[in-house]
């Protein structure tokens, strides 16, 4: 006999002003299963999780909690009826521990001489045994801000499970996570469901979703196109039914042919001794060098010095032949370099300012007008045309240019951040993890703009976790352990064992040929 499911939404609408981001959307979730939702970013997905958890208000609709109708009129009102949401956008207190984020609001107390105070045993105590119970390794008194991303997205895990919630969604959880952290957390998710804990799972990761899934409903335009057991479906269909097309190539046929040397790295290292040491390497025109390597290789922190967001000690950047000095974003930018950033939320957009304003942002001095021979007003003719080339060209799904960027999908936020880099046309494009969190016909359109880019004679460097990204866009890729570069492989070199021998080479002086023989 079939149990009763957990969770039943009937019939949800939601309208934002210009969009209807849900239309007349149903779902019906069993109890102790892992029930995923797949679809294109803008299909509703995450919409209908926050209509669920109490951030938005449905317009229309019903939602049926172990039979009994709610209707949450907050976050803290979902919690208490058991329900937990993991966000995709992580949201810690970067400047408390890690102990104090996992019991915010929950704090515990005890009484000494007549005085109140936080009993940090009791909360010291009550992490470790979270932890233990979850198989997670993070110091419950280390400081948030110097969490990596991958930990802080651990961090969320936990503090999700530590409700005790009988239904707990997670919004791409494993977007910042390395395969072993992944693992991990499937790991969790089991210990859950053998609990009889439900888990509604988003994802655009369709191996890992066939992977962990026992029902998979897709969602295109802010309807369900259907709901099936897993073991119904493969790849090929998953694409099929999320995009509403056939996607013969998940990358673009390359067609481009790198040229000669144009930047040259020599010998760069870090001011901190903890990050990169004696990087080396070239890049060519025309063409995409891949950066691939483990959490904590010192990916991000490499990309962000030469982009001039970080201090080096030593060690030099020529373009073209020629040495330059950069010491803060503003030279990069000035040498035709531009960085799409791995965090959008945090160092991307600017979340309160309009799709326009982030577009053009890169543009402001080109943009002002002379009105009395001074520089002082802004050519909104100019911004508009510009802002709104930028959109259609990168099919960003926006109800306006006027509409608050953080109101997009995540896929067309960092679609929004290309177009600020392609107004200035940089000639070399630094990308750190672009495809974090993007849908396949998001990934396929920011893939063939790279492939574009080096037809044109630009220079694109990509930092990217995904084996299958890197070897399916790279001429080469670099990689790093642990701060240093441990191989560069050449195209027809290109596979996933020598990518993971490379990438956990702790000793830089192992020989070499047993990584191509790997």
């Amino acid at each position: 006999m079939e149990n009763k499911p957990i969770l039943v939404m009937n019939n949800i609408c939601k309208s934002f002003p210009g969009v209807k981001a849900l239309d007349q959307v149903s779902l019906t979730i069993q109890p102790g299963k892992v029930h995923t939702l797949m679809g294109e970013n803008g299909a509703g997905k995450s919409t209908l999780m926050k209509c669920l958890f109490g951030i938005y208000h449905p317009d229309e609709g019903e939602i049926y909690l172990e039979g009994k109708k709610v209707q949450f009129t907050d976050t803290r009102n979902a919690m208490d009826h058991g329900i937990a949401m993991i966000h995709q956008e992580l949201h810690p207190v970067r400047t408390q521990n890690v102990m104090e984020n996992i019991w915010i609001g929950r704090i515990p107390y005890k009484k000494s001489a007549g005085v109140r105070w936080v009993d940090n045993k009791k909360m010291y105590e009550d992490t470790v045994a979270l932890f233990d119970e979850l198989g997670m390794k993070i110091n419950p008194r280390a400081l948030v801000a110097t969490l990596s991303v991958s930990l802080c997205q651990l961090l969320e895990i936990a503090r999700a499970v530590s409700y005790g919630a009988k239904v707990i969604i997670m919004d791409e959880p494993t977007s910042s996570l390395t395969e072993t952290e992944s693992e991990l957390l499937f790991k969790i998710i089991g210990r859950l469901k053998e609990q009889g804990v439900t888990i509604i799972y988003i994802s655009h990761k369709i191996k890992e979703v066939l992977h962990i899934s026992d029902e998979i409903t897709i969602m295109r335009d802010g309807k369900v196109m259907g709901t099936w057991p897993r073991k119904e479906l493969t790849t090929d269909l998953i694409v099929r039914r999320m995009v509403g097309r056939e996607m013969n190539n998940l990358y673009p046929q390359k067609q481009h042919s790198p040229g000669e040397v144009y930047v040259k790295i020599e010998n760069l290292t870090s001011v901190n001794p903890n990050s990169f040491h004696n990087v080396s390497f070239e890049v060519r025109k025309g063409e995409i060098l891949g950066i691939g390597g483990l959490v904590g290789a010192q990916r991000t922190e490499l990309v962000e010095a030469i982009f001039g967001l970080r201090k080096i000690a030593k060690g030099s950047i020529s373009i073209a032949g020629k040495k330059i000095n950069i010491t803060c974003p503003q030279d990069a930018i000035g040498k035709g370099l531009a960085l799409l950033t791995e965090e959008r939320r945090v160092t991307g957009i600017f979340p309160m300012l309009s799709v326009k304003e982030n577009i053009v942002i890169s543009k402001l001095k080109s943009h002002k007008k002379e009105f009395a021979r001074q520089s002082v007003f802004l050519n909104e003719k100019e911004r508009n045309a510009d802002a709104q080339h930028y959109v259609d060209k990168l099919s960003i799904k926006t109800p306006s240019l006027k509409t608050e960027i953080q109101c997009l999908s995540g896929g067309n936020q960092q679609k929004a951040l290309l177009g600020r880099w392609l107004l200035v046309d940089p000639e070399i494009l630094i990308l750190d993890e672009p495809t974090r969190g993007i849908d396949v016909g998001a990934k396929y359109e920011i893939y063939c703009l790279m492939e574009k880019m080096t037809q044109e004679g630009k220079c694109v460097i990509m930092v990217s976790s995904e084996m299958q990204e890197l070897m399916g866009l790279s001429d080469r890729i670099l990689i790093m352990c642990e701060g240093r570069v441990s191989g560069i492989l050449e195209g027809d070199s290109f596979s996933e064992e020598k990518i993971m021998y490379l990438a956990s080479m702790v000793d830089n002086n192992v020989n070499k040929e047993e990584a191509a023989n790997a």
